[in-house]
């Protein structure tokens, strides 16, 4: 059969995601009356897969994805290429513009695209750019890590005296001077293990290789960060160019390509063009170093300012990266000022909102204002992301208050030179800052200025909108299963494993007391335990945070989709808690949770897979989470998710 769009999802730690995108750009091609295959990688694998007729019959390709999907082989096809929550967003979006711009780029393969573009491949088709991001990203987000933990075992080895590791001072310490040593040695791996990383993006696992020998020489001829980045990928394209040149080898020499010519001539060709940029990058990147270092101490103003703003700008977003990985370089040169200010600029915006619901309580919600008090935790711990939905709310208002706090803070810092030699942390790592109280000092100062005009605007907001607090109106629960999945209208059969068949109404729970996601995530491993789903609880809450940490859960529209799979889980299990108030948790829309959909999962078991899909495809409509947010009984509940 032949599709005039065909497309591919993925995200790169969860599934609901994937489904999600597939589902949304299903639907935007049913309503345009067009057919259209989606390619999902997930948990699972490679689902749905395209062929090469279907590839050679399409008009066009849709990529949303946060990880490879090999886009090589949509060559000579117009690409839109996004990431994979804009797919969930934006999916009529792109399907008008797949069908109906001309301009969209045409993909030439290697991760190269025709430089042209209108006006809508300038806002949707950001294939290229979108890409050299994810690439960018893939080095940054293996370098940091590394940093952190040589950066604090370097901080550390500062607690016995700040010459504790030379032999020669009164303050020797064997133990430091260990912990001093482990600590460089891992720091020494920021530049090549950035450096691989970018290149692995870029040419796979012979890119890897090139990667790490000219990230070693980056490192050793002090090129710094920059040349991490340059030489990363470097390496990825020039291992991209020698497999277009030997694509013509014959099959039986693949082998030999991988192991032998790939590496050999990767590392030659990459490494010797670093050689030569060395020099002239070496300048660079130390005229970059004496420019900070020189405006910390000439100019602390002007450096606090672009600092600040920047670290508030987006909390956690490219921008604010942007400042805190110019602090990880500087770490890595000996440079524990510059990080001061940084850190500063990061912990005051979520004290600021605590501040800021203090300040003037009846502007603010009980949620929001039990968001805040919680802030004075999340942001003593260098966790910046907890303003967001604060600054989701007023924007334009509340981002530049924002902004201007984390810039005295971080002026404050760098004016009487606090020095902050490990990368996070927040008040944890106080022992180890020169001038701790004064520090903190600061850091309070500003988040109190922008918590202040966090409450002067919240407390216009609120005399605009008249009435604070009120609750919404819910619609009674009429529909019956039948007329609920008539009015979905699925643009892909629910087929396969029924949700509802491992969805017990002992599972089911209303007004569940919680305060923050652990708590519901303890909640819900003791659940299971009471139902004998599950042996024992810990190792089932253990892994529901281990996958948290692995990129979050939370939706959109107040749900979030935690699972778990452990040996101590006895049965494929389906668990649905209403929480009597919403609470944090990193969501894609920066919005509270409500409701938790939860899966357990036996430890040799795939069957989940199919149960997440579905649910996922159900909560691609607005229709469907209505009925689920309106329904008070469990048999309602349990017959929504029934197919």
């Amino acid at each position: 059969m032949s599709y005039k769009i065909i497309a591919a999802t993925g995200c790169p730690t969860g599934i609901a995601h994937t489904y999600m995108a597939q589902e949304a750009l299903q639907e935007a091609a049913k309503k345009r009356n067009v057919s259209i295959k989606v390619e999902t990688h997930g948990q699972s694998g490679v689902e749905n897969a395209l062929t090469e007729k279907e590839i050679k019959d399409a008009e066009g390709v849709i990529i949303a994805a946060d990880i490879d999907v090999n886009p090589d082989r949509f060559a000579g096809k117009r690409v839109i290429n996004v990431s994979v929550s804009k797919g969930m967003k934006d999916a009529e979006e792109l399907v008008d513009a797949i069908l109906n711009d001309s301009s969209i780029p045409v993909y030439k393969g290697n991760g190269l695209e025709n430089a042209t573009s209108g006006s809508s491949g300038e806002n949707i088709s950001s294939g290229f750019w979108h890409t050299l991001y994810i690439q960018l990203m893939n080095g940054v987000s293996h370098m940091i890590p590394v940093v952190v933990a040589g950066g604090v075992m370097l901080a550390v080895s500062f607690f016995w005296g700040i010459n504790s590791a030379d032999p020669k001072s009164s303050q020797y310490n064997q133990f430091a001077y260990m912990l001093n040593t482990l600590g460089g040695m891992t720091m020494n791996l920021m530049v090549p293990v950035l450096c691989a990383y970018i290149a692995e993006a870029i040419g796979k696992r012979a890119g890897l290789i090139a990667g790490f020998a000219t990230g070693m020489l980056a490192f050793t001829n002090g090129t710094g960060f920059l040349g991490g980045i340059v030489g990363g990928f470097l390496a990825g394209y020039v291992t991209v160019l020698l497999k277009y040149l030997f694509k013509k080898v014959p099959k039986q020499l693949n082998g030999l390509k991988e192991i032998f010519i790939y590496p050999l001539l990767g590392v030659f060709i990459s490494t010797a063009i670093m050689w030569f940029l060395s020099s002239p990058m070496k300048d660079i990147n130390q005229g970059m170093m004496a420019f900070l270092k020189g405006m910390q101490n000439s100019d602390p103003i002007i450096l606090g300012l672009i600092v600040g703003a920047m670290a508030a700008f987006d909390f956690g977003g490219p921008v604010n990266k942007a400042a805190y990985l110019t602090g990880v370089a500087l770490l890595g040169q000996g440079n524990f000022y510059f990080m001061s200010g940084v850190s500063a600029a990061c912990i005051a915006p979520p004290l600021a909102t605590g501040f800021a619901v203090l300040l003037n309580r009846k502007a603010y919600t009980s949620e929001e204002r039990n968001a805040g008090y919680v802030n004075f935790l999340l942001g003593s711990t260098h966790i910046t992301e907890g303003a967001i939905p604060f600054a989701a709310k007023n924007p334009f208002l509340n981002i530049p208050s924002f902004m201007i706090g984390s810039a005295i803070a971080a002026i404050l810092s760098y004016a009487t030179k606090i020095s902050d030699p490990a990368p996070h942390g927040g008040f944890i790592i106080l022992p180890l800052v020169n001038h701790p109280l004064l520090w903190v000092l600061w850091i309070v100062i500003g988040a109190l200025v922008s918590g202040i005009l966090l409450a002067l605007s919240a407390g216009k907001q609120a005399r605009k909108n008249a009435v604070l607090n009120q609750p919404a109106h819910t619609a009674d629960f009429k529909n019956s299963t039948q007329s609920v999945r008539n009015s979905l209208n699925l643009a892909t059969p629910v087929t396969g494993p029924d949700p509802g068949s491992i969805l017990k109404k002992q599972n089911i729970e209303f007004d569940v007391e919680a305060k923050t996601r652990e708590d519901v995530l303890k909640y819900l491993a003791d659940l299971a335990v009471r139902n004998q789903d599950a042996v024992d609880s810990e190792p089932v809450y253990q892994k529901y945070l281990a996958r948290e940490q692995q990129g979050s859960t939370g939706m959109e529209k107040g749900i979030a989709i935690p699972h778990a799979q452990d040996a101590a889980i006895k049965r494929s299990s389906m668990m649905i808690l209403k929480l009597k108030t919403p609470i944090e948790w990193q969501t894609l829309d920066g919005g509270k949770i409500d409701t938790v959909i939860s899966f357990l999962i036996p430890e040799n078991s795939a069957d989940h897979l199919k149960y997440l899909a579905n649910v996922s495809k159900l909560l691609a409509h607005d229709h469907f989470i209505k009925q689920l947010k309106n329904a008070h009984s469990k048999e309602d509940i349990r017959k929504l998710f029934s197919l």
